[in-house]
């Protein structure tokens, strides 16, 4: 018994010590309750609710009818005008006048941009997509470089181009192309007029310049205003090229195209504007009777004094080298992309070299570059990128001119330039002594470059025959469209008037390309030869008198006081010379 009484007593100390523990648990559990009641709730700016579902929470309940509320709205737009065409277009009604509603909804962001975008009823519908794209719009309709002459004349809706170009609002490159062409058929008819009388009412060099006055104040004088002080287009920051060509019955046009653009980098980016005086031969085109072609002076052998004796014979008419370009299987392809942009004229339309570049210069696209060259030149490899490298490296870029004479060649290579030269300065000049240069100051290269310079030099002059610089440069600069039958002074008129609109001229450190020199003695066709047979007076005489006349224009604005003063010119009977003189000076 008392080991089973012991045995007893023993479980029952056990069984209360258990119910102890478990009694002091309960109690620590219930004070540590009642602390979390008593603390305070923990708040933050950005609300945690790491305790609790995401979908639960007030914002993403509001986000997710919003989303709900808007694909309601989205699903009852679509349902509306599905269920209406379907109505249209398989049962052939729709409540009311509904037909004709949707085809003026559907049309009405189309119409608006029609409204503002004329171009497309003039011949930009096969390419809506330039028409909008507001740095190539004008591109639109496409000017063909073929056939010579009627490639401008065929041009559809001429009156509205005309009309959108002179007004600022719409210009186009074919609404350009049409007011140069215009200016030269009215000049075709003068000379035709002028050159078909008789003594002794013959046509004198006053009454050719004065012909060409008029037809130049009603055509050339109100596109010029239109655009004074502004960009014709939209200067697109590409990269792009424009190069300028004045082209006179020059038989290596063409493999001066293919050359610029076999040699280039980026060839898609470059473009052309070309002006192409050639000799089209007899009949050339409906309507035109055309003339029967001449050489230039060619020499046939030695006078009794030693003098070259020369003649002048019949010719077949001129190579077309846009065509022989723009038909080569390589080089088709830049042609219809619109990249070679041409305007033609008859060889008795010529005006000389300024006004050719006149023309050249209003060709110009948009592009990035302007680039004045030569018809006759060969092309180093990579020239396009070579040259833009060195004007962005002249200080006073992107306000800078590069130019120089480039160096000569000879022997034709098709366009190609296999090597590069050091460049040279245009950094001389002097006062010329033919009677038909009028004492115009003439310019000249000097020293040229050793191959260590870091940076290319400032020189004072721009040469015509070659010139690189940013297309802003036609703006500060534009070409001066009273310059007719000018060989000499464009050059000093062209440097003065960039240097004091702020360009600074640089020399480029390289010459990458090189160009054909022609003496006389080479027999090839001159334009003054040209304009002497239009007025019946071969050789190059009447020429001659012409620029005399023009000159005074020149030197009036270099500051010729002898003879070009304003008071001077008038008292003379000259004052047809100093047409918008203040546009085109310092």
């Amino acid at each position: 018994m008392a080991d089973a009484t012991g045995a007893n007593g023993a479980g029952s100390d056990a069984a209360d010590d258990h119910e102890r523990r478990m009694a002091e648990r309960r109690h620590r559990r219930r004070q540590a309750a009642s602390k979390r009641a008593r603390r305070p709730a923990r708040r933050s700016s950005h609300h945690d609710y790491s305790d609790a579902s995401i979908t639960s929470t007030r914002p993403f309940v509001a986000l997710v009818a919003l989303l709900a509320l808007a694909l309601s709205i989205q699903f009852l737009i679509v349902f509306s005008w599905h269920h209406r065409r379907h109505d249209a277009a398989v049962l052939g009604r729709v409540a009311g006048d509904g037909r004709r509603q949707i085809a003026l909804e559907e049309a009405a962001g189309e119409a608006a941009f029609l409204d503002e975008n004329p171009l497309l009823a003039m011949g930009g519908a096969a390419n809506p997509g330039l028409v909008r794209d507001p740095t190539k719009a004008h591109l639109v309709p496409h000017l063909p470089p073929l056939p010579p002459v009627l490639n401008t004349r065929g041009i559809q809706n001429a009156d509205a181009l005309v009309a959108g170009t002179l007004s600022g609002d719409h210009p186009t490159i074919a609404g350009v192309s049409l007011i140069l062409d215009r200016f030269l058929t009215a000049m075709h008819g003068s000379n035709a007029e002028l050159a078909s009388r008789k003594p002794p009412n013959r046509a004198k060099r006053d009454d050719v310049h004065e012909a060409f006055a008029r037809i130049a104040r009603e055509h050339l004088a109100p596109l010029d205003a239109a655009y004074r002080g502004r960009s014709m287009f939209p200067i697109r920051d590409d990269g792009s090229i424009f190069l300028s060509l004045a082209s006179f019955r020059d038989h290596l046009l063409g493999d001066t195209l293919k050359g610029a653009f076999d040699q280039a980098r980026n060839p898609d980016r470059l473009f052309i504007g070309a002006i192409v005086q050639n000799c089209l031969g007899l009949d050339p085109y409906p309507g035109e009777p055309g003339v029967q072609c001449r050489t230039g002076a060619q020499v046939v052998g030695k006078g009794p004094n030693g003098r070259d004796q020369t003649k002048v014979s019949d010719a077949p008419p001129d190579r077309n080298g846009i065509e022989e370009f723009c038909t080569s299987p390589g080089h088709k392809k830049y042609c219809d992309a619109g990249q070679v942009r041409a305007l033609y004229l008859h060889e008795n339309e010529s005006l000389g070299p300024s006004m050719a570049r006149y023309y050249a210069s209003k060709l110009w696209g948009g592009e990035t570059y302007f680039v004045q060259v030569d018809s006759h030149l060969e092309f180093y490899k990579h020239w396009d990128q070579l040259y833009t490298d060195e004007a962005r490296a002249t200080r006073s870029y992107p306000k800078s001119v590069l130019s120089s004479y480039p160096p000569g060649f000879q022997v034709e290579h098709g366009g190609r330039l296999d090597h590069e030269s050091p460049g040279a300065r245009l950094c001389t000049c002097e006062f010329s002594t033919s009677d038909v240069e009028a004492q115009i100051i003439r310019i000249n290269t000097g020293a040229g470059y050793r191959g260590d310079e870091p940076r290319p030099t400032r020189i004072p002059f721009i040469a015509a025959g070659f010139f690189f610089a940013r297309a802003e440069f036609l703006v500060d600069v534009p070409f001066d469209p009273w310059l007719p039958w000018t060989f000499m002074g464009e050059e000093i008129m062209l440097s003065m008037r960039a240097y004091t609109s702020g360009w600074d001229v640089y020399a480029p450190r390289k010459n990458w390309i090189a160009h054909q020199y022609r003496p006389g003695r080479m027999g090839l066709p001159k334009f003054w030869g040209s304009v002497g047979r239009v007025f019946g007076r071969p050789g190059p005489g009447f020429s001659n008198a012409l620029q005399l006349k023009i000159i005074k224009r020149v030197k009036h604005l270099v500051g010729y006081k002898d003879c070009c003063t304003e008071e001077k010119l008038r008292e003379d009977g000259e004052e047809t010379v100093l047409e918008e003189v203040e546009h085109y000076g310092f």
